[in-house]
C-alpha cells in the first residue's frame, strides 16, 4: 500500500482565514467597472448590469450617475430608483453631490455610485467619493462604481509622463486591490476616437481638442495596456487568495512565475543571470530564494557576505529576493513554491556524486520527487570549472568584495576555531581518568557511557567538528586502555570490534544530534530576540501620538538593534528633504548628506554606503514609504555593514521601516481626520451663525428702517406720543442688535481664550441684586423669589462675568416661559463650592436635550419662544468652565426647568478687620 503523507493545516492560517471570512461576511461587495479612458462605456455597462439585477427583483438603486448628456446612457435610468442628489451651494452655484446619509438610511442591497475618483465639494462628510463608498461597504451595502486607469495613485507619474497631463483626482491602489470584482470595459483606440468624432463622448469642439491632447492614439494604446495589466494582476492576486482560502497546494499553470534557488557556491551568480534571461524571454515574474539552514548559518562571514552580494545583484536585475530560514532546504523550497504558485524552477546541478549522493541524497533529487507540476531546469558548471576543486572555485568567488565599499580580509582559521578541539582532548582525558577509576568495578558498557557523556558535552558547547573528533579520540583511548590486549590497538576478541564500532557510531550520531539541537536553540534564541525587539518597537510606536514621538521611538530602537546612529528625514512643503526641527537625540545622526537623501526620496530606492547607487556616501539611505506615497528617508550610519545587510538583519530592518511608515501614516490620517472634523464643525457653525444672524438682524433692521422712515416722511403729521413710540421702537431694536453683536463677540473671545478673568471676593447677594436691578422692568410682572441662606460665603469670581451668566439665564426664562410665571433664584453652600440655581414654571426642556441646550447656535423650537441666536447658554457654559465650575439643566418634578451652576470655593475669603 503506498504511503500517504497528511499535511496538517497551520492553526494560525486557519484562524486568519476565519477572520477574513467574517470580515467579508460583514462588509459589502465592491464591483468596479474599469476602463482605459472616458467614453469606453463604463457607466453604460454599469447601468446594464443594474437593470439585470433589477429584473431579478434585487433591491438596487442609483445613488449618483453622471450621464454627461449621453441620451443612450440616460435612457437606461428609466425604471430604476434614483436617489435625489445632495445640493451644496458653492459660490452661488448648486453642486450635485452623492447623498451618503440618505443612502445609509435607505440601505439597499446594491447601490450605483459613479466616478470613484471624484473629489467631493466642501461640506460633505468625506473629502473623496471613494471614502463615501468605503462607509457604504462597511454598512454592508454592495456598491457598483466606475474608474479609469489614470486615476490609480501608483500610476500617476507614469500617466503624466505618457500623456503630458497631470491627473489630480486619484484613488489609493488599496481600494482597487480590495475590490471583489473587476469588470474591464474595453474599447479599441480607433473605435473610441470614432465615438469622440461622433460627439458621443464630448461636444464636437471639446472632442477635437481632446483628440489633439489626451486622446491621441498612442496615449490610448498605452492606457489600454495599463488597464489590461492592472486587471490581469488583480485577477492573479484573487486566484492566489482563492488557492490559499481553499488550501489548494497544487500548482496552477495560469501565469509563468520562475523561482531561482541559490546557495553559497560559485554557481549562484550564474544562476541569477540565467534566471534573468529566462524570465525576460517568457515575460514572467521571477523570484530568487536563498534558504538558510542551521548548517549554513555557521558559514564564515565572508561566504555569507557573498550570498548577500548575489541577492543584491538579483534585486538590481529586477528580481524579488526572499531569504528563508528552515532546517530542511528542499521542504522549505517546495512549501514556498506552492504558496507563490511557482511554475518553473532554476537550480544548480547536484555537486555530490557516486556513493555520497546515494547515501546522503541531494536537494535536487528531493525537489524532483516532491515539487509536483513544476518544471525544473538544472544549470551545470562550465567545463573549465569542473577541473577545479570546490574550495578553489569558492575562493575565486569570495575574494571579490562582497559589498561595494567594504573590504574583506580572508582568514582561513580563527583563534576560537581550535578552542573546541582543545576542550575535546581535555574532556576525553577526564573521561579516561574517570573510566579508569571505574574499571574493574563496572561493566565496559558503563564505561562507554562515560565517554559518550563527554561527547554530548562537547557537541553541546562547541558543535559538530570537535564532537566528532572527541568520538574518534574516545574510541581510540577506550581500545588502548580498556580492551585486551591493553596498551595496544589490536583486538583479541572479535566481539570488541562490534563494541567499538557501535561506540563510534553512537558517538557520531549523538554528536550530530546535539550539534543540531545546539544550532536550532541558537536560531530559536535569535528569533526570540528579534520578536522581542519587534514587540518593544511596535509597543512604543502604538503609544506614539505625534510624528515627533514616532521619530524618537524609531531612532532609539534602530540605534539599540543596529548600533548605528540614524535620523529620519522628512520633506518640506516644497518636497525638499530637510532635517526636522527640534528632533535631536544622542542617537541621532547630525551630518547626513541631504542630496543623497533627496535622490532616495525622489526615486524610492536605497542608496549610499554598501549599495550600487552613490556608494561613496558615508551613511546608508533607505526610503520610508507606504503603498501610496513616499513619507521620508531613513539615514543610518552603520558601524558594520554586515550587521545591516545580512539577510535576517535586512529583513528585520525592512520590518522596522514598515512599522514606522504605518505608524506615521496612522498619525497623519488621524490628524487629517481631526482637521476635517474641525473644518466641518467650523463650516456648520458658520452656516448656523449666518442663518441666525440673517434672521435676527433682518427683523430689528426692518423695524428700525420702518420707524425711521415714518419719522422722516410724516414728522409733521405725527403726534408726540406716536413719535415717542417710534423712537422707542428704534431704541429697543438697536439695543437688541447691540446685544446680539455683543454675544457673538463674547463667544469668540471666550473660545479663543482672549478674556482674562478679573477675580475678586464678592458677596453673592450683590451679584444677584445687580442683575435683578438691570432686568427690573422686564421682570415687573413676575414674582421673583430669591433664597440665599444666611452664612452664604463670598465667592472668588469675575463679578461682571457671573452677572452675565445670571442675566442670560433670566433672559432665557423670559424668552421661553409664559408671561407672569414666577421665577426662583436659589443658592446652596456646600463644602468647597456654592451652587446657584435659576428655576421657572414654564414648559420645561424636551427629553434628551438637557446637554444640547449649551451648544452654540442651538435653539429649542417652541411656540412661546422669542427670537434669538442661540448663544446665551453657550456663553454661560464657557464662563462657568473658565471659573473651574460646571453648569447643567434639568426638568423639575413639579413642572418647569432649573438651570444650576457651581462655583468652586477653594480657600476661605480674607478676614476684614472691624474699624475701631
Amino acid at each position: 500500500m503506498p504511503s500517504m503523507s497528511i499535511e496538517r493545516p497551520d492553526p494560525d492560517e486557519l484562524l486568519a482565514r476565519v477572520e477574513r471570512e467574517k470580515a467579508k461576511a460583514r462588509r459589502g461587495r465592491l464591483k468596479i467597472f474599469f476602463g482605459a479612458a472616458a467614453g469606453v462605456g463604463k457607466t453604460y455597462a454599469m447601468l446594464l448590469a443594474a437593470r439585470e439585477r433589477r429584473a431579478e427583483n434585487i433591491d438596487i438603486i442609483v445613488g449618483l450617475v453622471e450621464t454627461h448628456g449621453r441620451k443612450e446612457t440616460a435612457a437606461l435610468l428609466e425604471g430604476l430608483e434614483v436617489l435625489p442628489p445632495k445640493l451644496i451651494d458653492y459660490r452661488g452655484t448648486a453642486l450635485r453631490e452623492f447623498d451618503l446619509d440618505a443612502a445609509l438610511k435607505r440601505k439597499p442591497s446594491i447601490i450605483l455610485v459613479d466616478e470613484l475618483a471624484h473629489t467631493n465639494a466642501q461640506g460633505c462628510r468625506h473629502p473623496k467619493r471613494w471614502q463615501d463608498i468605503e462607509e457604504l461597504l462597511e454598512a454592508g451595502i454592495d456598491v457598483y462604481t466606475a474608474l479609469n486607469v489614470q486615476h490609480l495613485e501608483s500610476l500617476n507619474d507614469d500617466i503624466s509622463q505618457i500623456s503630458g497631463i497631470r491627473v489630480w483626482e486619484t484613488v489609493p491602489d488599496t481600494v482597487f486591490e480590495e475590490a471583489n470584482e473587476i469588470e474591464l470595459v474595453d474599447l479599441p483606440p480607433d473605435e473610441l476616437i470614432d465615438r469622440l468624432n461622433d460627439g458621443k463622448v464630448y461636444l464636437p469642439q471639446q472632442a477635437q481638442e481632446a483628440i489633439k491632447n489626451f486622446f491621441r492614439k498612442g496615449n490610448l494604446i498605452a492606457l489600454r495596456e495599463l488597464a489590461l495589466r492592472q486587471t490581469a494582476n488583480l485577477v492573479d492576486a484573487q486566484m492566489l487568495d482563492y488557492r490559499e482560502d481553499n488550501s489548494i497546494r497544487e500548482i496552477w499553470q495560469v501565469n509563468e512565475r520562475i523561482l531561482v534557488c541559490i546557495g553559497p557556491n560559485a554557481l549562484a551568480e550564474r544562476l541569477v543571470r540565467a534566471g534573468k534571461r529566462f524570465a525576460t524571454s517568457l515575460h514572467a515574474e521571477w523570484i530568487v530564494v536563498y534558504v538558510e539552514t542551521p548548517e549554513l548559518q555557521r558559514l564564515p562571514a565572508e561566504k555569507r557576505d557573498a550570498v548577500l552580494r548575489i541577492l543584491r545583484l538579483a534585486e538590481r536585475l529586477g528580481a524579488e529576493t526572499v531569504t528563508l530560514s528552515a532546517p530542511d532546504m528542499s521542504t522549505a523550497i517546495v512549501n514556498f513554491s506552492n504558496e507563490r504558485n511557482i511554475t518553473k524552477m532554476v537550480i544548480g546541478k547536484p555537486t555530490r556524486r557516486g556513493w555520497k549522493r546515494f547515501l546522503l541524497g541531494s536537494v535536487v533529487d528531493m525537489l524532483i520527487s516532491d515539487a509536483h507540476n513544476i518544471n525544473i531546469y538544472l544549470l551545470g558548471s562550465p567545463r573549465h570549472e569542473k577541473s577545479r576543486s570546490g574550495d578553489q572555485s569558492e575562493i575565486s568567488l569570495y575574494r571579490k568584495s562582497p559589498l561595494p565599499g567594504l573590504s574583506v580580509k580572508i582568514q582561513t582559521r580563527k583563534k576560537g576555531y581550535y578552542l573546541g578541539y582543545f576542550w575535546a582532548v581535555a574532556v576525553t582525558i577526564a573521561s579516561t581518568v574517570l573510566a579508569r577509576l571505574m574499571f574493574g568495578r563496572f561493566e565496559l558498557a558503563n564505561l562507554i557511557m562515560v565517554f559518550l557523556l563527554g561527547v554530548v558535552f562537547i557537541a553541546t558547547r562547541f558543535g559538530r567538528g570537535p564532537a566528532i573528533f572527541a568520538s574518534f579520540l574516545g574510541v581510540a583511548i577506550f581500545d588502548l586502555f580498556f580492551v585486551t590486549p591493553y596498551f595496544s590497538f589490536s583486538v583479541s576478541d572479535s566481539q570488541y570490534l562490534v563494541t567499538l564500532l557501535a561506540m563510534l557510531t553512537v558517538a557520531i550520531l549523538t554528536s550530530n544530534l546535539m550539534a543540531n539541537v545546539r544550532s536550532q536553540a541558537k536560531v530559536a534564541g535569535h528569533r526570540e530576540r528579534r520578536a522581542a525587539v519587534l514587540y518593544a518597537m511596535s509597543k512604543d510606536l502604538t503609544a506614539s501620538q505625534s510624528e515627533d514621538e514616532i521619530v524618537r521611538a524609531a531612532v532609539h530602537h534602530l540605534y539599540t538593534e543596529f548600533g548605528s546612529r540614524n535620523v529620519i528625514l522628512f520633506p518640506d512643503a516644497n518636497g525638499r528633504i530637510d532635517y526636522p526641527p527640534g528632533r535631536t537625540m544622542p542617537e541621532s545622526l547630525h551630518d547626513a548628506d541631504l542630496s543623497v537623501a533627496q535622490w532616495v526620496f525622489d526615486h524610492n530606492e536605497i542608496a549610499g554606503q554598501g549599495t550600487n547607487t552613490l556608494p561613496g556616501a558615508e551613511a546608508i539611505y533607505f526610503p520610508l514609504s507606504n503603498k501610496e506615497t513616499m513619507l521620508g528617508v531613513l539615514a543610518l550610519l552603520p558601524v558594520n555593514l554586515r550587521r545591516v545587510f545580512l539577510p535576517e538583519q535586512r529583513k528585520l530592518l525592512d520590518t522596522f521601516l514598515g512599522q514606522i511608515a504605518q505608524t506615521i501614516t496612522r498619525v497623519r490620517l488621524t490628524e487629517q481626520a481631526r482637521k476635517t472634523q474641525v473644518e466641518m464643525e467650523a463650516e456648520r457653525l458658520r452656516n448656523s451663525l449666518l442663518s441666525s444672524i440673517s434672521h435676527d438682524l433682518r427683523t430689528p433692521l426692518a423695524t428700525i428702517v420702518g420707524s425711521a422712515s415714518a419719522l422722516m416722511e410724516k414728522n409733521n403729521a405725527l403726534k408726540a406720543d406716536e413719535k415717542l413710540e417710534l423712537s422707542r421702537s428704534i431704541y429697543d431694536e438697536g439695543l437688541r442688535m447691540s446685544n446680539l453683536v455683543n454675544n457673538i463677540l463674547d463667544m469668540a473671545q471666550l473660545d479663543s481664550g482672549a478674556i482674562e478673568l478679573n477675580k475678586q471676593w464678592i458677596p453673592l447677594e450683590e451679584i444677584v441684586g445687580a442683575v435683578l436691578t438691570r432686568l427690573q422692568k422686564r421682570l415687573a410682572d413676575r414674582l421673583v423669589s430669591v433664597k440665599l441662606p444666611p452664612g452664604t460665603p463670598m465667592i472668588y469670581v469675575d463679578a461682571v462675568m457671573v452677572e452675565q451668566v445670571l442675566n442670560n439665564l433670566l433672559e432665557n426664562i423670559l424668552r421661553y416661559t409664559p408671561e407672569k410665571s414666577p421665577v426662583e433664584i436659589i443658592a446652596i453652600a456646600s463644602s468647597g463650592a456654592v451652587e446657584i440655581s435659576v428655576a421657572d414654571h414654564g414648559p420645561g426642556i424636551p427629553n434628551g436635550l438637557e446637554n444640547k441646550l449649551f451648544e452654540k447656535f442651538y435653539r429649542v423650537r417652541h411656540e412661546a419662544a422669542q427670537s434669538g441666536v442661540g448663544l446665551g447658554l453657550a456663553i454661560c457654559r464657557a464662563i462657568i468652565e473658565a471659573h473651574g465650575g460646571r453648569i447643567h439643566a434639568q426638568n423639575r418634578p413639579t413642572g418647569g426647568a432649573v438651570f444650576s451652576f457651581m462655583i468652586p470655593v477653594n480657600h476661605a475669603p480674607p478676614v476684614i478687620k472691624e474699624e475701631e
